[in-house]
């Protein structure tokens, strides 16, 4: 039996990252359709059965809050859109979060005129939140008798669900700590792997919704031992149906069939849950070879939308990709990837910035990242990367730009990259600094020189190392043998 316990104190603060706070601009320069883009979240109220469209909702709320803080000049619109989403949701509380987001959006120094006093935009239904709070309070109360029915009746599925209906309440009234402690619950009640399995993914989806990042490949471990025992149960069942003469009937084809859909589909969930981990750890490089692994969309199933949209896999892949890996692996995992292509063409700038940086148009490059900078920073999971990703990939095209030369003046790569002499020296002397370029730097002349490196001095140093350390293991085993 595997240990599920959970840290109830997961939910007492914040994503241990800390949070730069970026003001981001929206003009011609920097285009963004906050409808547009919210549309790819939203969803309406639908009865406690069926929470995708609800948790759609959710996600949109926390997105429209994110915005309102970091987009100043778009923040009345995205207020009037995040309440008209609160207004679909189970929880009255979150118009304070958003309220609290506006005065700190009011706050910022940099507006050109006032922004709009908050009652006059929208203002929360006063009657709707009070019959919504007495709904959820009914609701509460019925759940909360039928498990303590089903504990007293010793009915352990009914009570696994009673626990599973009772997280996914306080999940959607906003109670995350309440919500966890009773998805934990279910585990003790679990009599397959399948149910197992089920509790993992929920607790990987609340988890990923709060941006927990440090917790989640814990619950990814557990989810994958579950899906392989769920596995074997479905093939060991599938055998025992096709008889002892071996034969494969339609009805076992059909079986292995679903169960490898299945598997598929939860695999694919596993490792976005991987790929957001390794993101919001700061983890650029086994999060892009995660996002470069995900299957098609319609294996995500009713995370897309509720956790991503398939223009975020694009976008966090395609960043990720080109701040850590080699131009080589580029080529093939990612413009050779069908898959992920799919992804990229719901961004068609992505296809741009790749096609740019593949073909040594730097320039481009960068300013495909500035123009699309918004787009970036009102992301929940990628905004506190977005500055170092983009240094990241800065530094990699310097380094490639320089790789073939070994001498070139400042003032040819200032018009490859767009930048003045004193920002291409301040780059490459940081370069050389961190070892990324092995070279100097003639301040005086502005010329960049490759260091030069004398090769049969490097053999004979790499011999004489491995000679003193074959010497040194001699000795060692010397020893051992004498005792």
């Amino acid at each position: 039996m595997m240990n599920m316990e959970i840290d109830e104190e997961i939910f007492q603060g914040t994503s241990s990252r800390p949070q730069r706070r970026v003001i981001a601009p929206v003009d011609e320069a920097h285009p963004f359709d906050v409808e547009s883009y919210i549309s790819n979240y939203s969803g309406i109220e639908l009865p406690p059965a069926s929470k995708t469209l609800l948790q759609k909702s959710r996600t949109a709320i926390d997105r429209l809050t994110h915005i309102v803080q970091t987009c100043p000049s778009i923040a009345p619109e995205a207020f009037q859109l995040a309440v008209q989403h609160i207004h679909q949701s189970r929880n009255p509380g979150l118009y304070q979060n958003l309220l609290s987001a506006y005065e700190n959006a009011s706050s910022c120094l940099d507006l050109p005129a006032t922004l709009p006093n908050p009652v006059e935009l929208a203002s929360l239904n006063v009657e709707w939140a009070d019959e919504t709070t007495a709904k959820n309070n009914g609701e509460k109360t019925k759940l909360e008798v039928e498990l303590k029915t089903y504990s007293n009746n010793m009915i352990k599925e009914s009570i696994r669900m009673a626990h599973r209906d009772l997280g996914l309440f306080y999940r959607s009234i906003g109670e995350y700590s309440t919500s966890l402690k009773h998805l934990a619950k279910i585990r003790e009640y679990c009599t397959t792997s399948q149910h197992i399995l089920d509790m993992c993914l929920s607790v990987l989806e609340l988890l990923l919704e709060q941006r927990h990042y440090s917790h989640i490949p814990t619950y990814i471990f557990k989810a994958e031992a579950a899906l392989d025992a769920t596995q074997n149960s479905a093939n060991a069942g599938n055998a025992g149906n096709g008889g002892s003469s071996g034969v494969h009937t339609p009805s076992v084809t059909t079986g292995k069939k679903k169960s490898s859909l299945e598997r598929q589909q939860v695999q694919s969930k596993l490792e976005l849950a991987t790929a957001l981990s390794h993101l919001g750890q700061a983890n650029y490089e086994k999060a892009a070879q995660s996002f470069l692994r995900i299957g098609p969309v319609k294996e995500l199933g009713d995370w897309i939308g509720t956790v991503v949209s398939p223009g975020d896999i694009a976008i966090y892949g395609t960043l990720c990709a080109l701040s850590s890996l080699p131009r080589s692996v580029l080529r093939s995992q990612l413009l050779g990837n069908a898959v992920f292509n799919v992804y990229i063409e719901q961004e068609p700038y992505v296809r741009e910035l790749i096609e740019a940086y593949m073909g040594s148009n730097f320039k481009t490059v960068l300013e495909l990242l500035n123009r699309y900078s918004t787009r970036h920073l009102i992301d929940i999971h990628l905004a506190p990367h977005i500055i170092d990703l983009i240094d990241q990939i800065r530094n990699w095209a310097v380094v490639l730009y320089f790789q073939p030369f070994s001498t070139i003046k400042l003032d040819r790569m200032s018009k490859a990259f767009g930048w003045s002499l004193e920002e291409v020296e301040k780059n490459v002397v940081q370069l050389i600094q961190n070892g990324s370029i092995q070279g100097r730097v003639d301040s005086q002349n502005k010329i960049l020189y490759a260091k030069k490196t004398d090769y049969r001095a490097d053999l004979f140093a790499r011999a004489i190392k491995a000679a003193a350390d074959t010497q040194a293991t001699n000795r060692k085993l010397l020893l051992r043998m004498k005792l």
